[in-house]
């Protein structure tokens, strides 16, 4: 019942909203129905400034991390003299790898390998000896060197690794003989030219298990602490290494004259890797039996683990065990490998106590 004088309204609600929307626009309905809201500006898109790191890979040789695809070449090897009219050599500091082992009259020679850093020119470059083949099989890659006997340079070249030979047609623009030394002790390689004109060869594969740092090497985790390895090949040729912490390094002396570089710098490896091996004689040529296998040390981060190494084919990569049976994990960087005669001698000295 409506009170007496009230007048009745028909239109519906809907209309009266309606009307109050057309009446008041954007201020509201006094009569509580709300105004459409005002569109706002469309924020702007996020952009991101992040970029994702590019892919690595380890090098085969030093188990440094690189791009992937950065270090598709192959390797190249030579025989570098260690006369001591040779020194200091060429490029060897900047190498991966190298083997010293003995040869005539109680002296040694270097293997050297080069494949992620190579210099422009290495050497003095000298002849092939026989157990070379089997060091340098399981590299593949090209050999640098500058003769040898028939027999020597036959074994050689039936390894799978191309020869690059001093004095034939294919290196009559790769191999000189330079002025500052005196023959036989001159013959340097181009290296980079060398490795250009054989595009085709592949990288090598990798030799030994890498630990990511130094601190995580074997030898650093589960060695014995280190300041000085001594070595003897013979009564010709001895020296040491010792362990140079700022340079995260040890360091090579002959003798006992620090061994040097062209530009002054004394020779490291941030791996040094002690192998006992047989030596064997025929007509007065040492030849190190590299097929088989031996006690071995391993040296990283200012440590030393005792192992024991294994090499089955001339084609199979030296193989590191600890005495607990677990591969031996270097640490990325250089590696030196001395193969020392079971008539030559270690040892290792500790740092000073305290």
């Amino acid at each position: 019942m409506r009170p007496p004088g009230t007048r009745f309204s028909a239109r519906p609600l809907w209309a009266a909203a309606l009307a109050c929307v057309l009446l008041m626009g954007a201020t509201g309905c006094a009569e509580g129905v709300p105004a459409k809201p005002a569109a706002s500006a469309a924020a702007p898109g996020y952009v991101s400034d992040y970029v994702a790191p590019e892919a690595t890979a380890l090098a085969p040789l030093r188990g440094t991390t690189v791009a992937i695809g950065s270090l598709g070449n192959a390797s190249i090897a030579a025989k570098i003299d260690n006369h001591p009219d040779a020194r200091p050599q060429v490029g060897l500091e900047r190498s991966d790898i190298v083997f010293e082992e003995l040869v005539e009259g109680g002296m040694t020679r270097y293997v050297a390998v080069w494949q992620s850093d190579i210099p422009e020119l290495l050497g003095p470059v000298r002849s092939i000896r026989p157990m070379d083949p089997d060091i340098l099989s399981p590299f593949g890659g090209i050999v640098a060197y500058s003769g040898g006997q028939e027999r020597f340079v036959d074994l050689m070249r039936r390894a799978p690794v191309y020869n690059a030979i001093h004095g034939q047609a294919d290196t009559a623009d790769t191999f000189f003989r330079s002025e500052a030394k005196a023959a036989p002790h001159n013959v340097l390689v181009r290296a980079q030219e060398v490795l250009a004109s054989h595009p085709g060869i592949a990288a090598p594969a990798q030799q030994f298990a890498f630990a990511l740092d130094a601190a995580g090497s074997t030898a650093a985790k589960d060695g014995t602490p280190t300041a000085v390895v001594n070595y003897r090949f013979s009564p010709m040729t001895a020296g040491s290494w010792a362990w140079d912490a700022p340079r995260s390094a040890f360091l090579r002396s002959q003798g006992t004259t620090q061994d040097l570089d062209a530009a002054g710098m004394q020779l490291s490896a941030a791996n040094l890797i002690v192998l006992r091996v047989p030596v064997t004689t025929t007509a007065d040529i040492p030849k190190t039996e590299m097929i088989g296998s031996g006690e071995a040390w391993v040296s990283t981060g200012g440590a030393t683990v005792h192992a024991n190494w294994s090499k089955h084919s001339a084609t199979a990569p030296i193989r590191l065990i600890d005495d607990n049976g677990v591969v031996v994990r270097l640490g990325p960087g250089n590696s030196w490998i001395e193969l020392i005669p079971t008539t030559g001698s270690v040892d290792f000295a500790a740092p000073p106590a305290g």
